[in-house]
């Protein structure tokens, strides 16, 4: 599974760049907004820091407007990836890019009917998003586990199924075991993956029997 950080703060994407955790990154109009800089400064910022894909969205609804902003956005950097709503205009946008072998990212995808017509239209990723469904009473991962079926039935869908929403590690490990290609993960949530209380108890027994060796490496 590859790792997207959710974010458009740089200084946190460097932290976990330097990991080597990162594969790619996702922002979105809310996450610029809280960043309170300029979307494409941000957007060029962050592909000198990760190589992989960095989703960049639209802020126009209808087709002809995609197609402008996404054409301004795609020429800031080689791993531009074009995010796009799932909607018919942004499906319309999302032919058109992917027949430009530009990459896309639909996004908002809350049915696997959605995930099917994105696959159709040709996008590099579909993403739905789990926690929103979790939050209205639904299973988020329910829509996952199905997505991931349908895809596995047809050699021509292509598309990649990028998890969005992500509260919480368990989404993250449970979409891997599905198949799900991708995570975009919040930056605290990438890092409670490596929390366990067994791990910090056995390090501080490790720490204290070290110490009374008197020893130095």
């Amino acid at each position: 599974m590859k790792f997207f950080i959710d974010s458009a703060e740089i200084s946190e994407i460097k932290e976990l760049a330097a990991y080597g955790f990162l594969d790619g990154v996702t922002t979105n109009p809310s996450l610029i907004a809280k960043s309170g800089r300029d979307f494409k400064e941000v957007i060029a910022e962050i592909c000198l820091v990760v190589h992989g894909p960095v989703s960049a969205e639209v802020a126009a609804t209808n087709y002809d407007g995609m197609i402008r902003e996404g054409e301004i956005l795609s020429k800031i950097a080689k791993n531009v990836c074009i995010k796009l709503p799932l909607t018919m205009d942004g499906l319309k946008a999302c032919n058109y890019f992917s027949q430009k072998n530009i990459k896309t990212n639909v996004t908002l995808c809350f049915s696997a009917a959605q995930a099917i017509l994105a696959a159709k239209a040709g996008a590099t990723y579909i993403s739905p998003f789990v926690g929103r469904l979790d939050d209205i009473g639904l299973d988020g991962l329910d829509l996952i586990d199905e997505i991931c079926q349908i895809y596995s039935n047809y050699d021509n869908f292509k598309t990649q199924i990028l998890v969005a929403s992500i509260r919480n590690p368990i989404h993250i490990t449970t979409a891997a075991k599905m198949g799900a290609d991708v995570a975009t993960i919040p930056a605290n949530v990438l890092k409670q993956l490596a929390s366990h209380p067994l791990t910090d108890k056995g390090l501080d027994i490790f720490v204290k029997d070290w110490q009374k060796t008197g020893q130095k490496i």
